[in-house]
């Protein structure tokens, strides 16, 4: 568009004269509304030349010869940040949702009928194997236990008695002085009470193994939960909600379930003992605690198509809590010195992925690469780019394949290089901006992108 040299001058003379000719015809209705379609007109102009610099003013002048926002040519460097292609070795994983699941967990049950005496135990508190927990009136059980003690002390003495007496019938039928079924009634009479001794020895056993059920101890180490009923009330044992829970938190599980298509990597990982399984925060990206693969269950579900797994986690500072929805990363290999970028710096087009990389001369030059494995932070490149060359990370609203850049970040990018060991290659451009082409000497850091 050619510029019309046009001054407010201009304007205002031309605003009079058309005033001049109204105010001789104003009494004619036509030019009273031709005189305000004019200046309509006329404003709406004005307004369209300023707003798109058409007025060679001196302030805008000053512009053109400065290059400023008035360079109806074109505007000036795009602001971005910029980051280095680095090397490394970046494990290869698969993310899932799991719960936790205590070891063992047990609902604590009276085993006999009788009032509720004492609770042992603190509601929350850490319990061992054989802790009392808990204890049901003993008397009558106490009773039955001594009435079997004393009914084997009785039968046992009758048997003691019964002994003697077949000794002696021994002594007399070898002397003739005793029949022979004398003998045979006296020996199956120490039989008889031989058998009422044993019986006499398990009711015994029976009323023993009952008052100790009077008193309920812990099978299982672990920790107490909230008590499900109160001393004094009267228990039975056929009441469901039992006393309390007590559940093992050390060691704990996290079960989870994954695609039948990983169940091939997952089983080559398991058998290479590298299997390891990282339980994440809410995030998604901070460890919690680390564990191992532990079970694959042995088919899959047929209505998700999908598989079962079992992980389990030592859990020694108890940051697992059996119920917990929980985020779990299984890794399954490890991509030795893969080149990784930011995940913001690979953009999508009508041909496939690309990177904008800073070239010696300061401008963006567009760059199609192939992509790996990768993660919301970062992504792997397997073709395309070379590890230490500058990419950029922000600002692609503005950008094209070409455009001149000004980087915002060069002061960390090149104090991030000293501290990594980057070799550098010194050059001048504008940006100042250290590039390296090469991938030997290049920084190398750990990466995580997951599949």
């Amino acid at each position: 568009m050619k510029r019309l040299n046009l001054k407010n001058s201009d304007l205002k003379k031309l605003g009079q004269k058309l005033l001049g000719y109204s105010r001789a015809n104003l009494h004619r209705p036509s030019v009273r509304i031709g005189l305000a379609c004019g200046l309509l007109l006329l404003a709406y102009i004005g307004s369209s030349l300023y707003h798109n610099g058409i007025f060679s003013s001196s302030s805008n002048k000053k512009n053109d010869l400065a290059g400023g926002p008035a360079d109806f040519k074109g505007e000036g460097p795009i602001t971005t940040t910029v980051t280095r292609a680095l090397v490394a070795d970046v494990p290869v994983s698969i993310d899932a949702v799991g719960t936790v699941q205590a070891l063992n967990t047990v609902t604590i049950r009276t085993q006999v009928d009788g009032r509720l005496m004492r609770l042992a135990f603190s509601e929350g508190q850490d319990v061992h194997k054989d802790d009392i927990l808990a204890e049901i009136d003993p008397a009558l059980y106490l009773a039955q236990y001594e009435q079997a003690v004393a009914k084997k002390a009785q039968d046992d003495a009758n048997l003691a008695n019964a002994r003697i007496d077949l000794a002696r019938y021994e002594k007399l039928i070898a002397a003739k002085y005793a029949s022979h079924q004398q003998y045979s009634t006296q020996k199956a009479l120490v039989q008889q009470l031989e058998a009422q001794s044993r019986a006499d020895q398990a009711a015994l056993d029976s009323a023993k193994t009952t008052l100790d059920y009077a008193t309920i101890r812990s099978p299982i180490d672990g920790r107490a939960g909230i008590r499900l009923v109160d001393v004094g009330n009267l228990l039975k044992t056929t009441d469901q909600n039992g006393i309390v829970v007590v559940t093992q938190l050390k060691p704990i599980f996290v079960m989870f379930t994954l695609p039948q298509q990983s169940l091939l990597s997952v089983q080559k990982a398991q058998k290479a003992g590298i299997a390891s399984v990282l339980a994440l925060g809410s995030d998604n990206a901070s460890p919690i605690a680390q564990g191992e693969l532990a079970v694959i269950d042995n088919q899959i579900d047929q209505l998700t198509g999908t598989v079962r797994l079992k992980a389990q986690f030592e859990n020694t500072d108890l940051s697992l809590w059996p119920g917990q929805f929980i985020n779990v990363r299984l890794m399954l290999d490890t991509i030795k010195d893969a080149i990784v970028t930011p995940s913001p710096a690979v953009q999508r087009g009508p041909n496939g992925a690309f990177v904008y990389v800073l070239g010696e001369d300061g401008r963006a030059h567009m760059r199609s690469v192939t992509t790996g494995r990768q993660d919301e932070s970062q992504v792997v490149i397997t073709s395309g780019l070379t590890a230490g060359e500058v990419v950029i990370a922000s600002g692609f609203s503005r950008l094209s394949d070409g455009a001149k850049v000004r980087v915002m970040n060069a002061e960390s990018l090149e104090s991030g290089d000293k501290s990594g060991g980057a070799a550098k290659k010194s050059f001048e451009n504008k940006n100042d901006i250290p590039l390296k082409k090469s991938s030997q000497g290049s920084p190398k850091q750990e990466a995580a992108p997951k599949q």
